[in-house]
């Protein structure tokens, strides 16, 4: 956090003195996000601390610093690791179409899944994923809560508003707990945003703010695709999925330089993480390389592989595979 804190006073002095400057801070800062964004991840396995307390604490604050509701979020995160290689129950990051669905779309909605799904995009994807998101959920979930209490109170149902958040059955949240998580992240980041916008100008701000929150989800969201979507990645339908071949052949490790190890906390260290999320990323490595003989059957990848992981974003139930678009022309 200190040399976050650090490189964002950094940039806005460059903003205002030597802007050509600038760009070197910004990818530091892109950097050091997307190493709080791998910590505020460990938080949510309750691996980062061994008190759970403590985990959950941090998880929130870093969820501040990143944008993300950071309880809701590790859930989700939570199912992926249940039903990895499923395709049934999970379709990865990118919510991938099987080849039939794809198949009976019209042209121009294909072209729309195309597009979407492009590694350009990442980048507006990025933003849209930490600034734009997580504040429709909260304003979107708000409207089905106060709709839900009109309702009650229309039927003669004099609810409380507590009482309400228990038993509503909302499409953004699962609990009262992730409801109180949702709202409290968004308070807390929008009033950031009000507060530096003041005290820095708007424009400084986000000049800022929007170039490395994109930029740094846009990282985060390549790693996570390309260490499930690849060549030959395990793609099973429910009744014929296997947890452990879901864990060793439906991820990939990834093979970075060691300051994008540092910076990415190891998290290419992925097959020994889906194995057991428990173990923190600071014993990632040493637990991989103590068990590198039992994991011979992983996909490792280097960098220069991962553009054509992109291409990968059709899944062929038949086959039980993940094949390109090019592959359904």
């Amino acid at each position: 956090m200190l040399p976050y804190l650090l490189l964002w006073g950094l940039a806005l002095v460059l903003l205002r003195t030597h802007s050509l400057l600038l760009a070197p801070v910004l990818v530091g800062m892109v950097l050091f996000l997307a190493r709080l964004f791998v910590l505020m991840h460990d938080c949510g396995h309750n691996s980062l601390f061994r008190s759970r307390r403590v985990n959950r604490i941090c998880g929130f604050l870093l969820g501040i610093v990143c944008g993300l509701p950071q309880l809701p979020w590790s859930r989700g995160h939570e199912f992926h690791h249940t039903h990895n290689g499923n395709w049934d129950r999970y379709r990865g990051p990118s919510a991938l179409a099987t080849r039939q669905a794809f198949n009976a779309l019209s042209p121009a909605a294909q072209q729309r899944y195309r597009l979407l799904r492009h590694p350009l995009m990442l980048v507006s994807g990025g933003f849209f994923y930490l600034v734009i998101k997580p504040r429709v959920a909260a304003l979107a979930g708000l409207a089905e809560f106060f709709g839900q209490w009109v309702s009650n109170l229309r039927d003669g149902r004099r609810t409380g508003i507590a009482d309400t958040v228990r038993a509503m059955q909302s499409s953004h949240w699962h609990s009262p707990e992730e409801a109180l998580d949702i709202l409290l992240n968004n308070l807390a980041v929008v009033s950031l945003w009000l507060v530096m916008a003041h005290t820095v100008g708007a424009g400084a701000f986000w000049l800022i703010y929007a170039p490395v929150m994109a930029c740094a989800a846009a990282l985060f969201i390549c790693i996570f695709f390309v260490q499930h979507n690849f060549p030959n990645s395990y793609a099973e339908r429910s009744e014929n999925w296997d947890v452990m071949a879901g864990n060793l052949l439906g991820t990939s490790d990834l093979e970075l330089p060691a300051v994008l190890n540092w910076f990415t906390a190891d998290i290419g260290c992925h097959s020994i993480h889906h194995l057991c999320s428990a173990v923190p990323n600071y014993r990632l490595r040493a637990c991989h390389q103590r068990n590198r003989d039992q994991l011979g059957m992983v996909r490792r990848l280097r960098l220069s592989a991962i553009w054509r992981c992109f291409s990968f974003v059709i899944w062929d139930r038949d086959t039980g595979r993940l094949v390109s678009l090019a592959a359904c022309l």
